[in-house]
């Protein structure tokens, strides 16, 4: 996380004191480094250089729209799987021709609204859709280009939750139904089935890239199928889910000139427009949420430091067991000794932690600590349980900083509510 960095013993978001933001907005808030998602988006596009393709970020890892707007200068197209998350696209200025729509579930809502915006493609995933799609075209008069997702039976080996490329995963197509369902496309009026998707998980760190090289290797072998029963294929949509580091110490994922080598050797003789869509890659590393010790509590065997974030805020703990580094705002406390504690929320739950039985400092009341790697799911999965607002958003560019989306107020929750007649 080279874009945030320790200067006058105080951890900064490239130039800016994340002291000094917190002084201003409060705690808990989200910080975003410009320069970590440009590099990250320039890593991935120059390793892929010299092949025709085509970065769709996945959206549903970050959805702020002062980072869907970055990603768009920088000529991302966006990754949705829903109607909301097309709208926010539209709205931070990509072009509807460079947006893919994904997810099991679309509605003929969803499926409208995307085709009258014409939409570079949709990913379909189940007959059912097929057919629906075709009808919302027809009836619009319409076009809608397509891929089809296929599910190619290839475990990722990553946590349970976020595997997507498994036969048991609700996920794609099987692999071999693809033919007949490409042909059924073929035959469908309003449709064009111009791809092929692929995306076998989430946060894939294998230093051989093995799990990619066998799906590559089966997407290839469909392709060719595909042409053979003379389907005119223009582009094969890789999915995402290279990963990144959460926890230090470990040997880092492959980066991606090691992914792009692996899926021009497999696929670059196809003559195919290669489409992604990379998530937690481009944003991960370059978020980290503030939070301020409230308590000290020394339990029965346990130290507890209670913060005032909480899992309404950040769930990946909870909700996947995810490890984050914890680091003290203050860098002078990073040389005491450690203590082992738990790091945990003021949610009534027993689930409400960010970090169990962790060696960190022995932090005191007042202590800011920022929580690491945490631009990825974080934000957008956050929630307003226990009437909690949704915290604060931050831009970081250079020395500058910006508010990208304000704490929410107690009293505009509670005005969301509506009471019945009989209750007035």
């Amino acid at each position: 996380m080279l874009q945030f960095t320790y200067s006058r013993g105080v951890l900064h978001a490239e130039g800016v004191s994340l002291a000094a933001i917190a002084a201003e907005v409060g705690t808990p808030f989200y910080c975003y480094a410009t320069a970590a998602f440009e590099s990250q988006y320039r890593a991935l596009d120059s390793a892929f250089a010299g092949t025709e393709h085509l970065i769709c970020y996945a959206m549903k890892a970050n959805s702020n729209q002062a980072v869907l707007a970055t990603m768009a200068k920088l000529g991302a197209g966006m990754d949705v799987v829903s109607v909301g998350e097309l709208k926010r696209a539209l709205a931070a200025g990509v072009p509807a021709s460079k947006v893919i729509f994904a997810g099991v579930g679309k509605t003929r809502d969803e499926m409208a609204f995307a085709i009258s915006h014409d939409i570079l493609g949709f990913n379909v995933e189940s007959e059912a859709e097929l057919e629906a799609l075709s009808s919302v075209a027809v009836e619009l008069g319409k076009t809608a280009r397509i891929a089809l997702r296929v599910n190619p039976d290839v475990d990722a080996k990553t946590h349970a939750k976020i595997s997507t490329g498994k036969s048991e995963n609700k996920f794609g197509i099987p692999f071999d139904d693809a033919p007949r369902l490409m042909d059924r496309a073929r035959a469908l009026p309003g449709l064009a089935a111009v791809g092929i998707h692929m995306h076998i998980g989430s946060q894939i760190t294998d230093a051989k890239l093995s799990p990619f090289r066998d799906a590559f290797t089966l997407m290839r072998e469909l392709a060719l199928d595909l042409r053979a029963r003379g389907h005119e294929l223009e582009h094969l949509d890789l999915g995402g889910g290279l990963g990144v580091s959460y926890k230090l110490g470990n040997q880092p994922p492959p980066d991606p000139a090691a992914y792009a080598a692996v899926a021009k050797e497999v696929l670059g003789d196809l003559g195919l427009k290669l489409v992604m869509e990379p998530g937690r890659l481009l944003v991960g590393n370059a978020g980290v949420l503030v939070t301020r010790v409230t308590f000290i509590k020394e339990g029965e065997g346990r130290r507890f430091t209670i913060v005032d974030a909480a899992m309404n805020d950040l769930i990946r703990p909870t909700l996947y067991e995810a490890h984050h580094e914890i680091w003290p705002v203050s860098e002078l406390s990073r040389d005491a000794p450690m203590v082992v504690q738990d790091l945990v929320g003021p949610v009534c739950e027993t689930g409400d932690y960010i970090a169990l039985e962790r060696s960190l400092p022995p932090f005191v009341a007042g202590d800011l600590v920022a929580v690491m790697t945490a631009g990825a799911y974080g934000a957008v999965m956050a929630s307003t349980y226990n009437t909690r607002p949704l915290v604060p958003e931050v831009l970081v560019r250079g020395a500058e900083w910006a508010v990208v989306r304000p704490r929410m107020d107690v009293e505009a929750i509670i005005a969301l509510d509506r009471l019945p007649g009989w209750l007035g």
